[in-house]
Order: C-alpha cells, then structure tokens, then sequence
C-alpha cells in the first residue's frame, strides 16, 4: 500500500509501495483525488484554519486509503469521504471543543425552525461569498449549523447525501439549513445596503427533492 503527503503545491501525493498489491490504491487515487480541492475547502470551514485543515485531510486521505477494502463499490464515495473528514475532526482536540458547545436546547429549538422557507438567504450567500462579512458571518455559526450549511450551499450537495454524511434524518438537516440561514440572514440585516449590493454573479445552491416533512 502506497504512502500519501503533501505537495509542495499543497495537494495530496501518493508514493506507491513496491508491493504487487498497488491495485486498491491505485483504484483509491483515482476516486479520491478528485474530491481533494472540495475536502479542504469543507475543512477549512470546519478547523477555520489552513495548516489545520491540510493535516485534516491528509489523516482523512490516510484513513480512507487505511480502510478503503470496507468501502462497498456503488455507493456514494464522496459521501463516504466527506463522513471520514468529519468524523476525525470530531475526535480532534479541536472538534471535541467545538462539538462540545451544542446545547440540548438548541436541538429542540431546531425542531420549531420551519425546513423549507419561502424566503431565504441563498442569493445573498451565494452571490456575495466572497465577501469577508459573509465568512464571518458563516464562521461564527454554531459547529451543527455551520456544517450543514457549508455542505448544501457552498458545496452544492442534496439533503439526501448531506443527511449521509452526518448521519442525522433528513428532517434534522433541513431544520438545521432552515435554522442557520436565519441566523446569517440576521447577522447580515442591519450591514448598509451598498455592502450587500448584488454585484457578484449568482451562483447554483442545492436543489433538492419535495419531502413531506411530516413524514420524517
């Protein structure tokens, strides 16, 4: 099995073994390394710092590669990668401090938000994500919220494959998008209109399914 590190561009390296079983990993690279660029950005928003994210994904890589003869081909590969990132930064010093601080209150209060709104902050997120009031805004959410919201509206990805990677019913994930939406969309209320001006080109967000919520 081959060994992975960094570049000195910062993208993951596999160095093959001389082993004659170079199959699986070979079969790993080609699965994995496209999902590199999307691993980082999901865990920089994650450990919100770069050199902690590039050690993030490289035991992520590592991990995977590790156990990479569990997965069942046929299922969702990002899916499975997204869970492993995340899973090892909840172990993380890190992680464990941020997990720490959700409150059984603000689970139930999750359940109150509505999951799916007629009028939500999408355009303004997508449309203005470069802007440094909008990370912000985003950094400071909640670990729960913050994760779920980065997933569906900066990496574009369905309740469905969301609700797979943090193993949570797709209501949960709903209410929780609904919730953290609120809470940028508060934030960013009372910013001057010229610094929410619409001059950034509008980007796709998620497009999901019709669930019936009171089937969940």
């Amino acid at each position: 099995m081959g060994n992975i590190g960094f570049s000195s561009q910062g993208t993951v390296r596999f160095e093959a073994s001389s082993s004659q079983d170079d199959r699986p990993s070979a079969g790993f690279e080609e699965l994995a390394m496209p999902l590199f660029d999307s691993l980082y950005n999901f865990a920089r928003w994650l450990v919100q710092n770069g050199n902690d994210a590039e050690d993030l994904v490289q035991e992520t890589y590592l991990k995977a590669l590790r156990h990479f003869t569990s997965f069942q081909p046929g299922t969702n590969f990002r899916a499975w990668m997204y869970r492993i990132l995340r899973n090892t930064f909840l172990t993380s010093r890190t992680g464990l401090r941020a997990a720490s601080t959700v409150s059984l209150d603000a689970e139930e209060e999750e359940g109150r938000e509505l999951a799916v709104e007629n009028e939500t902050p999408e355009t303004i997120l997508m449309n203005h994500l470069n802007s440094l009031l909008v990370q912000s805004a985003i950094d400071n959410l909640p670990l729960h919220h913050r994760e779920v919201l980065v997933l569906c509206d900066v990496e574009e990805m369905s309740y469905r494959e969301i609700a797979e990677i943090l193993q949570i019913p797709i209501g949960t994930v709903m209410s929780r998008l609904a919730r953290a939406r609120k809470i940028v969309r508060e934030s960013l209320h009372s910013l001057p209109r010229a610094l929410l001006s619409r001059d950034f080109p509008q980007s796709a967000v998620c497009e999901e399914e019709i669930f019936d919520v009171a089937a969940l």
